[in-house]
């Protein structure tokens, strides 16, 4: 039996995921939690074999508890299961130690298959997102930049954010005008919006 913990903060998508992969005769879900904080606890208690997790939720995002699982549980393999099909967010993924990437519209086939493929120790990416990744390259913003623009998504002056980051007012001025060209945007909001769009935030 496949062991499968799932994490997803919507009460309907997680039971509907829950329903379609128990009719499966080899996999077993074994933890249904609502928050990324949640994971790491209910994996050390049910060991599973796959962690299917989406991005965005309350805690801990999917792509942080990602990453924390393949330090914590290497045996438990990581599967994003997510509305977002950005090929920022993909990249960002597998760079967390993912292992899967499903895009919640995919037949539910796909999902099973991912599972069984996943647990093999193969990898799976939806392939329409897989050939856009291809095709966009990788996020062209520093880290620092995205912390920068990460910032700004929340609001702030700029010496707010200088303080938040430590950094001083000149340096987040540089970070921010960097980023507006990298995003081609008119704005340092704009240049926010466009880069948490792409999946690079």
């Amino acid at each position: 039996m496949i062991r499968v913990l799932l994490a997803d903060d919507q009460a309907l998508v997680r039971g509907a995921l829950a329903a379609v992969l128990r009719l499966e005769p080899d996999i077993d879900v074994v933890a249904e939690v609502g928050t990324g904080t949640e994971v790491p606890a209910a994996a050390q208690r049910t060991a599973p074999d796959i962690a299917l997790l989406d991005v965005q939720m309350p805690g801990r995002d999917g792509l942080a508890v990602a990453a924390d699982l393949q330090r914590a549980l290497p045996g438990c393999r990581t599967i994003i299961c997510t509305t977002f099909s950005r090929p920022g967010y993909l990249v960002r993924a597998m760079s967390a130690g993912a292992a899967g990437y499903v895009v919640k519209d995919s037949p539910p086939e796909q999902l099973v298959d991912a599972i069984r493929r996943v647990h093999a120790g193969l990898r799976f990416v939806d392939p329409a997102l897989a050939a856009e990744a291809l095709a966009g390259g990788a996020s062209p913003l520093t880290e620092r930049e995205a912390d920068v623009l990460r910032a700004t998504a929340e609001g702030g002056t700029v010496a707010d954010i200088a303080r938040a980051l430590q950094l001083s007012p000149g340096t987040v001025r540089n970070h921010l005008s960097s980023a507006i060209g990298k995003t081609q945007a008119r704005t340092r909001a704009e240049a926010a919006r466009l880069a948490e769009a792409n999946g690079w935030l």
